[in-house]
Parts: C-alpha cells; structure tokens; sequence
C-alpha cells in the first residue's frame, strides 16, 4: 500500500502478503499517525477493491474506529481512470527501479522496497503533474455529456 504526498514528495509504503480490510486498516492508521497534527486527511483512491472507512468498524473498538475515520475525507478516481492516480505513477517508479528482478521472499521484497522509498524520499522525488483542468475537459467531456444528457429539462 502506498501513500503519496506529492507537494513534499514524501511517501509511505507497506509491503505485506495481501491487501485484506485489516491491511488497510492499519495503513490508514499508520496514516493518521504520521500526520498527527492534521485535523483531515484527505485520500485519493482507485475504485478497485478499495475498502470504505467501514473496514475500520470491523477491525477496531467503535470509538477508535469512529475517530480514524473522521480524519480521512476520501476521494475515487472514476472507473478505468487508474492514471489519474498519482499512486499509480509512483508505484510504477518504485517498481522500475528496484523491482526489476525476481525476489524470492516477501522479507527481500520489503527491503528492496523500503530502500527505494528511502531514497525517493531523501530525493524528495514527486510527480510534475501536467494533466491541465483544461486537457481534462477535453479529455472527460464525453462522460459529462451522458450526465448534462441525464440532467436536461427536455
């Protein structure tokens, strides 16, 4: 799991066996701890399996659950729309970089992982976003003209 902060180029990263409710679970509140001053967190996320602020219900005391999830303000990318994801551009950079050979173990794996975190991080490595608001419009107009169609008071 990966979070991304691209205005400091900081990012955090978890390598684990599976990506179950309990996963994000605890990502989110190592999370919520790293940035223990801010009042919201706000996440952008896949639309892929990605579990809602309900997970934390399942995994955690009422109270603690309730409070975690006050912090986030969560935000989907639209369905087949992965790239607009800048976590989908940093997992890419990680895997180029240090995940180009086979890694027997998930031990190895977590290694050649938090070491080229480590260094994206010391670097301050972000993304220079280019995607415009007026190349989006341009871009996604055709799925705002099925909703203006939906929403005209023909």
């Amino acid at each position: 799991m990966v979070a991304f902060e691209p205005g400091t180029g900081q990012r955090l990263v978890e390598v684990s066996a599976r990506r179950t409710g309990a996963d994000y679970c605890r990502f989110l509140q190592q999370l919520a701890a790293h940035y223990p001053q801010a009042e919201k967190i706000v996440l952008v996320q896949d639309n892929l399996n990605t579990p809602t602020d309900a997970v934390f219900y399942q995994h955690l005391p009422a109270a603690e659950a309730r409070a975690l999830a006050a912090r986030f303000e969560l935000h989907y990318t639209p369905k087949n729309a992965s790239w607009l994801n800048l976590v989908e551009l940093e997992l890419s950079a990680i895997a180029r970089q240090c995940l180009h050979q086979r890694i027997p173990t998930l031990d190895e794996l977590t290694a050649h992982v938090a070491a080229c975190v480590a260094e994206r991080n010391a670097a301050r490595a972000t993304v220079r976003w280019q995607f415009t608001l007026e190349k989006a419009r341009v871009k996604l107009d055709r799925h705002y003209q099925k909703i203006r169609a939906a929403n005209s008071p023909d």
